[in-house]
């Protein structure tokens, strides 16, 4: 949206035509010194005549037609007064006439701050025209214009309160915040689709320097924008400047303006509040550029007949050139029999091409042949490997027996322990069967005793019952703890049994992986053995056949480079070349080629020796590696490899990153190293971890795979020889054949522990059982003897005789067991019989198995060889036919270029010239033809230059020539137009500054008048002061009185005559905003009270302006009419001070 113009005298809007000056967005008005107050009377003949003498004596060597400005001095003050005064006073009366209605829009409604200065929160709803804010002081009263001036981007030193926004926040809090809502209606609103008929302005900020502005809707929710410029385009657009010291007079700026102003500061607040002196400032600047612009342009202009007298001359020598064109037709000539004397040239060579293809072609066939014979050669070979490979085939897999094998053991070994079970339940119950024979003799024993006793007196016999009852009481109360220390005994002894259980089972569960382990072993001793007569084992199957093919074949690119490992070693095989060796296993048997187009002939060689290697394209640079390296003493896998080829270097890093993959003992320290490394990055460890830490400070870890080799593989990055691999692999194999033979015997010794404590176990729980049998008894016993006492009956032989029922009856229940349990252990056994038997002819099936593999293998391994002998053949003859083919092909290709050639010489000879007959020799048209150069050249070297190149100088000069007189005279108007511009500017302001001091003092002493007083204002703009003449009602009575100086004044009639000035240039601001803190301070309360009346009528005249004063007296006196607003300001809650 563009600036609303805003006129000078925006209360009288009858100066229009003089247009608007700019608000001060930065500058601050202390900066402005008095020298820069605006061109006051000196200043403008300085202008007008001693400085335009000045650049008319410079600008006459530079250039005649250059004028100064000549800057008109306006008439005298009092002649312009005696012109103008009559017509100001007229527009004055008829502003009091006019009715205006309240401000739309520019207007402060509300203000609310938090933890700002000493208020801890503060709301204030203002008034649209005058609002007096009171309280006693140190309320915070004066904080209300700091809040205004730092939410409206003023600054912080033009309040008068501090240096910085931290200065504000409240004492013991972190951050303060300031909102400011702003009336936005009528139609010159400021963006009203977005911002409604309220712009509301937040700003917050810390003690830790950060700040920031939210301008809002109406609605307070809607951020609209938090950028400072789009504050300083609502404030140029309402014409809002807090930082306009007539507008916003701080309480430091009211006190020194109504106590104890000079009258050059009283002129500087004058040009300053009415912003002619930033016109002046910007007016000088723009004095100056022209003026340095009119020194260029008469340097510009002693250029001119340099470049033209430069452009004369290379026409004069372009005119001596034109001799020399008829030398350069017998060039041209010449130039044409050389062409096509290339052409005839070109013709004999391709006749030659032609002859050699013939011969070549020739010999196509005869090996055609020979290759046709080979290949019939190798599929018969092919049939006879075939055959085999089938018999191997049709031989089968002994999975199933294997499996078979697996399954005889399981089921064997399960019937087996069936079968213990069963032998041991027999002899369990056997052990009781032989404790109730025992039993059964000893009550038959008290039977017959009982029946003896029957016999004898009885009374005796009842003091032997009573004997007997406590004898037999003490024997049962022992029995009982006998049975519950046998019953703890036999717990021990089954955790013991069940622990040496379990310690067998493990130790047999270790015995197959460490057979396994052995026989890996042998197969990497045998390897190693392979590896003395073929180094390549470890990198796939017959690799130095592949190799030897490789060589043998063309290939697009380089030569594929590979195995990548045979370049690598481990500088620490022990420590590290297990976890290297698993991870960059595909890597180290892989093969590198430059051209993708050779990866189908390498797959198929490969492919063709049963091998999957992987592939890589590279490109052939030996590029900078060290910026991707850690520090030196980081340990990294580059670092723990010794590389002697630096491309298969270069492939490493590239698919693996090994210049920045970290080693490390262990996983806590990995993670370590990575983090004191800029952007993180990777790792391994020597206890198997994978750990990574990403650029953001995050990490993961995970379980590193390591995968066991069973092939030659693993004879990578070991740092042995073959000698030595195959050393070590037999000492790992007695290694773990001792660790076998150990192992074994400790299953064998936990066997016979485990025999032995079951057997231990059935001896307690039979010796457990017969306790429980005699405790039994003796309760039995106990209770017949018992009865006994009471009856006195021989009842005890019948208790005898049911016990010994009893016993009995449990005798022929466990005999019954034994029958029922013996045919089940029979068949038991017989079944291990047969699966004994089962197994043995699947052991010798595998054995039979085996010997008729290795007969087969013998004999595919000699058909294969002849195989590979027969495809080598087949090779050589393809690789010789291929030669030829590709000779044939690259002549064809030559003759086609030839052929091309010599038409495209041909068409490009016919199109620079008709054709020449029996041209002569190349050479013979040449050397005529560079005679004739050389004479051309001497020629033009005598002239300085060739024709074209005189040419191209003459039309070089004349663009020269053009564009600097083009580029002189448009600046020249430029400048001229700028000036002249000026110039009007210039008596402009001028005549503003008149018709403000002229309304200023008409103003000044109406206002005077209110308090039977008499005053002028005195504007001397020469020497830039301001100063006040006043007389009061006691001077005018006494009519000789001459007027006063506001320093023989006294304070209430000082400070009242200064407020008639300030509202004299209030009238004069168009700002629609004014404030004024503690304007009162030095009034008594005559002077304040006509004061705070005169105040009210102004602001009353002028409903378009909002005014918010600042008092700390109260309001008791003056009459508060509708359009004013009193603000009481409470005293504020304090932070406590230490």
């Amino acid at each position: 949206m563009p600036k609303r113009p805003v006129t000078v005298q925006s209360d009288a809007e009858s100066d229009e035509e003089y247009g608007s000056p700019k608000r001060a967005r930065t500058d601050d008005p202390s900066d402005v010194e008095e020298g820069q107050a605006g061109p006051s009377q000196p200043r403008t003949q300085t202008r007008g005549r001693g400085r335009g003498r000045a650049r008319e004596a410079q600008n006459e060597e530079s250039d005649s037609e250059e004028e100064e400005i000549d800057v008109p001095v306006a008439v005298d003050d009092e002649e312009f007064e005696k012109a103008h005064e009559d017509d100001v006073r007229a527009q004055i009366e008829s502003k009091k006439n006019t009715k205006r209605d309240i401000a739309e829009y520019g207007i402060i409604e509300k203000i609310e701050m938090t933890d700002f200065m000493c208020h801890k929160s503060l709301n204030f709803e203002f008034g649209p025209q005058i609002n007096f804010i009171i309280g006693h002081n140190g309320s915070g009263k004066s904080a209300v214009l700091s809040a205004l001036t730092v939410a409206l981007g003023g600054k912080t030193n033009s309040t008068g309160r501090g240096s910085g926004l931290k200065s504000f926040i409240r004492e013991g809090q972190h951050k303060a915040t300031v909102t400011v809502q702003i009336k936005n209606q009528g139609v010159e609103a400021y963006k009203p689709e977005e911002y409604g008929d309220s712009i509301i302005i937040f700003r917050s900020f810390t003690k830790d320097g950060s700040s920031s502005w939210k301008i809002m809707a109406a609605d307070g929710k809607t951020t609209v924008s938090t950028k400072r410029e789009e504050l300083s385009a609502i404030c140029d657009h309402m014409n809002i400047q807090v930082d306009n010291p007539l507008n916003v007079l701080t309480q430091d700026s009211a006190r020194q303006f109504l106590s104890a102003s000079h009258p050059q500061d009283k002129y500087k607040f004058f040009l300053l509040g009415t912003q002619l002196a930033q016109l002046s400032n910007e007016y000088d600047i723009c004095l100056d550029n022209t003026g340095k612009t009119g020194k260029i342009l008469a340097t510009k202009k002693e250029a001119i007949p340099d470049l033209r007298a430069k452009y004369q001359r290379e026409v004069a020598r372009y005119r001596e050139a034109e001799k020399a064109r008829e030398q350069k037709k017998k060039i041209d000539e010449l130039k044409c029999e050389l062409a096509w004397s290339h052409v005839k040239e070109k013709e004999d060579q391709l006749e030659k091409d032609l002859g050699v293809l013939a011969k070549l072609e020739k010999k196509l066939p005869k090996i055609q042949q020979n290759l046709e014979q080979a290949q019939n050669d190798l599929a018969q070979q092919e049939a006879v490997v075939a055959a085999c490979e089938q018999e191997t085939d049709n031989l089968g897999s002994i999975e199933h027996l294997n499996k078979r094998r697996a399954t005889l053991d399981a089921e064997s070994k399960a019937n087996k322990n069936k079968v213990l079970d069963y032998v041991r339940d027999i002899k369990n119950m056997t052990v009781s069967m032989n404790a109730f024979k025992l039993q059964v003799e000893d009550l038959q024993k008290n039977i017959e005793l009982e029946q003896r006793r029957m016999e004898a007196d009885s009374q005796a016999k009842r003091e032997m019952l009573e004997r007997q009852i406590e004898d037999v009481k003490a024997k049962f109360t022992e029995l009982e703890a006998q049975h519950q220390e046998a019953t703890r005994v036999r717990a021990e002894a089954q955790r013991y049994a069940e622990g040496i259980r379990q310690e067998g089972q493990n130790a047999e569960k270790g015995i197959k992986p460490l057979q396994n382990r052995i026989v890996e072993a042998q197969e990497m001793a045998n390897r190693a053995r392979a590896s003395m007569r073929d180094t390549w084992i470890p990198y796939g199957q017959n690799i130095k056949a592949v190799l030897d093919e490789i060589d043998r074949c063309q290939w697009i690119g380089d030569k594929p480079l590979g195995p990548l490992g045979r370049y690598v070693k481990a500088r620490e095989p022990e420590k590290w070349g297990d976890i290297l060796r698993g991870q960059l296993l595909t890597l180290l048997t892989a093969f590198a080629i430059t051209n993708p187009k050779d990866r189908d002939q390498l797959k198929r060689i490969l492919a063709h020796y049963r091998n999957s290697n992987n592939i890589i394209i590279f490109e052939k640079d030996l590029f900078d590696y060290s910026s991707g390296e850690p520090p030196s003493h980081y340990h990294t896998v580059l670092r723990a490899l010794d590389i002697s080829n630096p491309y298969v270097l270069r492939i490493l890093i590239n698919q693996a990153q090994i210049e920045r993959c970290l080693l490390s003992d262990k996983r806590k320290q990995l993670e370590h190293d990575l983090h004191q490394i800029k952007g993180g990055g990777f790792g391994w460890s020597l206890d198997r971890f994978n750990v990574k830490v990403y650029p953001e400070g995050g990490s993961y870890s995970s379980g590193l795979p390591m995968r066991r080799l069973k092939d030659g593989a693993a004879l990578l990055l070991t740092g042995r020889d073959p000698q030595a691999e195959i050393t070590h692999y037999e000492q790992q194999g007695n290694d773990l054949n001792n660790q076998l033979v150990q192992l074994n015997h400790r299953v064998q010794a936990t066997k016979q522990q485990y025999a032995q404590a079951r057997r231990e176990i059935g001896r307690l729980e039979v010796e457990e059982r017969t306790i429980k049998d005699q405790a039994s008894a003796a309760k039995a016993q106990l209770g017949a003897l018992q009865n006994e006492a009471n009856e006195e009956m021989p009842t005890g032989v019948t208790g005898y005789q049911a016990a010994k029922a009893e016993a009995e009856d449990e005798i022929a229940n466990l005999e019954r067991q034994v029958a029922a349990v013996a045919p089940d252990l029979k068949k038991a056994q017989e079944v291990q019989a047969t699966l004994l038997t089962q197994l043995g002819q699947v052991k010798a099936e595998l054995d039979d198995f085996s010997a008729r593999k290795r007969e087969l293998q013998e004999r595919l391994t000699a058909a294969v060889s002849d195989r590979v002998q027969k495809q080598s053949d087949v090779a050589h003859w393809e690789n010789k036919l291929k030669t030829e083919e590709n000779g044939i092909e690259k002549q064809n290709k030559c003759v086609a270029v030839t052929q091309e050639e010599f038409k495209n010489w041909t068409e490009d000879a016919l199109k620079y010239c008709e054709r020449v007959e029996n041209p002569r020799k190349v050479d013979q048209v040449k050397r005529e033809h560079e005679a004739a150069q050389r004479a051309l050249k001497e020629r033009e070297k005598r002239q300085g230059a060739s024709v074209e190149e005189l040419v191209t100088a003459v039309n070089k000069a004349k663009e020269a020539l053009d564009k600097v007189e083009s580029e002189w005279r448009h600046l020249h108007n430029l400048n001229k137009a700028l000036r002249a511009s000026l110039h009007i500017r210039l008596h402009r302001w001028q005549e503003f500054r008149r018709h403000i001091a002229l309304r200023c003092k008409i103003i000044f002493g109406f206002h005077l008048s209110r308090r039977g007083y008499y005053g002028r204002v005195l504007f001397n703009h020469v020497g830039m002061t301001l100063t006040l003449r006043v007389q009061t009602d006691d001077q005018i009575k006494d009519k000789g009185a001459a007027e006063k100086d506001p320093k023989s004044l006294s304070g209430g009639e000082k400070s009242f005559s200064t407020i008639c000035l300030l509202l004299s240039l209030w009238d004069s601001i168009g700002c629609p905003l004014r404030c004024l803190d503690e304007f009162d301070v030095f009034m008594d309360a005559v002077n304040r009270r006509v004061s705070m009346r005169m105040m009210i009528e102004v602001a009353s005249s002028n409903p378009n302006k909002q005014y918010i004063l600042i008092t700390p007296q109260d309001m008791t006196n003056i009459r508060i009419e509708n359009n004013v607003k009193v603000l009481r300001m409470l005293d504020p809650e304090r932070a406590p001070t230490s």
